[in-house]
């Protein structure tokens, strides 16, 4: 490939992709979701844009497999650093200012090249240290090239016979190229951190870099500098009881720091990957507040807080590039999912699965929740702990498309960073399950919708939780009434001597159209015998009719006592 700091021409760089693509049968690899490591192999090849794609992607369970997700994760985009002239000149270019004025020293040589930029250790003028990300040079055109090539490679796919199709190639490259877009905005990243900074620095144990805002720019990130290793140095086991203890402190740390992500800010960090958290000592002694109250008794307002001492140790979230964010009413929606799968009552699941999908098409509701159920049958018996997080989402939204459901790309970004987070959390304390990751999400839910305190206690929580459902009695009789009106409910009801009530019915009908015919003939008997005096033959039909009818009745009586006689006789015995 050309080198990355040369003007990018598009007719060369996309004989480029063509032959690469070619030399792994890309398109049709993915289109069919299979051979993973050749799909692997022609990213790497083709650079550091297809590689960030690949990595991207790799956060994406809701577009590819399983295995392909598996596959991207190993992808690596070490590149080539750019020469110190380069970053001087794009640093004075993107923020108007030179590194000599603005940073007391430079580190002229960077720790680490990626994909889209560099990073420079500096140190500001108050003498705080800090880190610089400096955007490769032409990489926001290299990737708009590539974007554009990629989306007319698509186009052409329609004419090649590539069998069946697994993903919407289309659909992917949208999601991948705002993906991209926004990872390659620098002063986005720099926003997103400043406000995680504001949210989450000092909670607990958990520290986040402060950004410099006023030093940063659309290619220049500078925030503070954060020491520690990655928390993946910490997933040796061990059977040190002091190393146990702080790992499974750590792990409820993040599950409770990511629930005040979601249901309190509804801001959060979407790729908790360990490589994006820090783990270094802290000070000893250290003090926070868990619990503030204040009231008022009589005229005297009293307040008093909860102190919880810290321990040692400290975590870090790095890199904000991958934010996800949402309103209200969608973390309700999301718990409400929680607090379902929490009951395993089928038709809540899938009344909560489609307030956070979007519809597509005609949906039959009735169809779906029975779909639905029969898939996480298997699932809600094993446990939630024991389930491949990663390929039971892939399965239920490949059963919402099918429905002509899409789940809210929002949605998708946090159940992918819970799985992120679950994968991690798992790794500190391997007795943690998905549902003692679930579980404090409907709790928190069930606090803020019902005002309800201390609500610990698992028999609490069903007692609400069936609350909840007799309150919702009156709609789901409405539900039920208008399923029934539509034809989609089949009422089967069962007597205890059905059979014998069965024939009872059946013999009184047999009995009933006899009568009818009997009475049938007799009028018409009636009536020949009245108009037939000069026609013998008619005269003699019309009283054949007669004596049929006679026998015929005489036979019905001697049935009806002799049947009588039989259960009298049955119900002395």
């Amino acid at each position: 490939m050309g080198n990355q700091h040369e003007a990018v021409k598009k007719t060369t760089r996309l004989k480029e992709i063509v032959a690469v693509m070619r030399k792994y049968h890309f398109l049709s690899n993915f289109y069919r979701q299979g051979n993973p490591e050749a799909i692997c192999a022609a990213l790497q090849e083709l650079g550091p844009t297809f590689v960030k794609l690949g990595q991207i992607l790799s956060t994406r369970p809701d577009l590819v497999s399983p295995e392909y997700v598996k596959a991207l994760r190993k992808l690596q985009d070490q590149v080539t650093a750019d020469p110190f002239s380069s970053v001087e000149h794009t640093f004075e270019a993107a923020t108007g200012k030179k590194i000599a004025t603005t940073f007391v020293n430079f580190d002229r040589h960077p720790f680490a090249s990626a994909s889209i930029g560099q990073v420079h250790h500096a140190t500001l003028f108050d003498g705080t240290a800090v880190v610089v990300k400096v955007q490769h040079p032409t990489v926001t055109q290299l990737v708009n090239t590539d974007l554009a090539l990629l989306r007319q490679a698509i186009k052409l796919l329609k004419y090649v016979p590539t069998g069946k199709m697994v993903v919407d190639l289309d659909k992917t490259l949208d999601e991948l190229s705002r993906s991209l877009l926004s990872e390659i905005d620098t002063l986005k990243e720099a926003q997103n951190g400043a406000e995680f900074y504001h949210l989450n620095n000092g909670d607990g144990i958990f520290q986040v870099p402060k950004v410099y805002l006023t030093d940063c720019a659309p290619q220049v990130l500078v925030n503070q500098t954060m020491t520690g290793e990655s928390i993946r140095t910490l997933f040796k086991k061990s059977d040190d009881e002091a190393v146990i203890k702080r790992n499974r402190y750590l792990a409820e740390a993040l599950v409770r720091n990511f629930m005040k992500q979601v249901f309190v800010d509804h801001f959060f960090h979407a790729d908790p990957h360990p490589g994006n958290i820090l783990f270094s000592p802290g000070q000893s002694g250290e003090q926070k507040i868990t619990r503030q109250v204040d009231k008022r008794v009589g005229s005297r307002q009293v307040s008093y807080r909860q102190l919880e001492e810290l321990p040692p140790y400290r975590l870090t979230y790095l890199d904000f590039g991958m934010m996800g964010r949402l309103t209200p009413v969608m973390a309700d929606g999301i718990a409400e999912v929680i607090l379902a799968l929490t009951t395993k009552n089928n038709n809540r699941i899938a009344r909560a699965v489609l307030g956070i999908c979007n519809q597509t098409g005609d949906l039959n509701e009735n169809q779906f929740t029975r779909q639905l159920a029969k898939f996480l049958r298997p699932y809600l018996a094993e446990g939630v702990g024991q389930i491949d997080f990663a390929n039971m989402l892939y399965r239920i939204i490949q059963l919402c498309q099918k429905n002509n459901l899409q789940i809210k790309p929002e949605v998708t970004l946090l159940i992918k960073a819970f799985g992120t987070l679950e994968s991690t959390v798992a790794k500190l304390d391997p007795d943690i399950s998905m549902m003692a990751v679930a579980r404090p999400f409907g709790i928190a839910y069930l606090k803020r919708k019902l005002n309800a305190r201390n609500l610990v206690d698992d028999s609490i929580f069903q007692s609400i939780a069936t609350l909840q459902s007799i309150n919702k009695l009156p709609e789901k009789i409405d539900t039920a009434l208008e399923a029934f009106s539509n034809g989609d409910i089949e009422i089967k009801l069962r007597y205890k001597e059905q059979s014998k009530l069965l024939k009872q019915v059946e013999r009184i009908t047999n009995r009933f159209l006899v009568v009818i015919i009997l009475a049938a003939v007799i009028l018409g008997s009636s009536l020949l015998v009245e108009n037939s005096t000069q026609h013998p033959h008619i005269y003699h039909l019309g009283v054949t009719g007669y004596a049929i009818s006679i026998a015929v009745i005489i036979i019905l009586l001697v049935s009806e006592l002799v049947h009588r006689f039989r259960r009298w006789r049955n119900q002395n015995k």
